[in-house]
């Protein structure tokens, strides 16, 4: 029984991923680092977006952010109580903070970010024992299609930076 279980609790992560995978897309597709969120109570989206702190000059846009702040409203409750936080990549601090002070149930995130991770791969915010609330997390889910793209979209960016430097550098001679 037991066993069953875990299928079925993965393949329902592996489905809420896939959504926030496509919305990571609708950042990229507007020049956004593609990170998507969905925020789900009882296999029910309470919440939902992506990453705009470029297009909004706003450096809290971040996806989880956004979606935090859309399920408080959506419950309209600060505490999100009983909810799992799907995110395709690892939480950086700020986004991590904010988990704790709504009291997700739970993260399940895609790719790790070992530069500014701050759900274990850096720094674990969400289990660290001094804070009030802990939070479950069950990493890696999807991280593959949520590593390369992120991948992708970076490798692009730096094209690109190199493209308008040469560029600049051709017509100043």
């Amino acid at each position: 029984m037991a066993e069953i279980e875990a299928v079925t609790e993965n393949f329902s992560d592996e489905y809420w991923m896939r959504r926030a995978i496509a919305l990571a897309m609708q950042a990229q597709a507007k020049g956004e680092i593609p990170v998507g969120a969905v925020l789900v109570a009882d296999n029910k989206v309470i919440a939902e977006g992506f990453n705009h702190p470029i297009t909004d000059h706003d450096p809290t846009a971040h996806a989880e952010i956004i979606v935090l702040r859309r399920g408080g409203s959506q419950l309209q409750n600060y505490r999100l109580l009983n909810t799992t936080l799907y995110v395709t990549l690892e939480p950086c601090v700020m986004c991590a903070g904010a988990m704790v002070h709504s009291r997700i149930q739970r993260l399940v995130y895609g790719a790790s970010d070992m530069k500014t991770g701050a759900a274990g791969s850096l720094i674990d915010i969400l289990r660290h024992p001094g804070m009030n609330h802990q939070i479950e997390i069950t990493g890696g889910v999807l991280a593959q299609a949520c590593s390369t793209m992120l991948s992708a979209f970076f490798k692009q960016r730096r094209e690109q930076h190199k493209a308008s430097k040469k560029l600049k550098s051709q017509q100043q001679t």
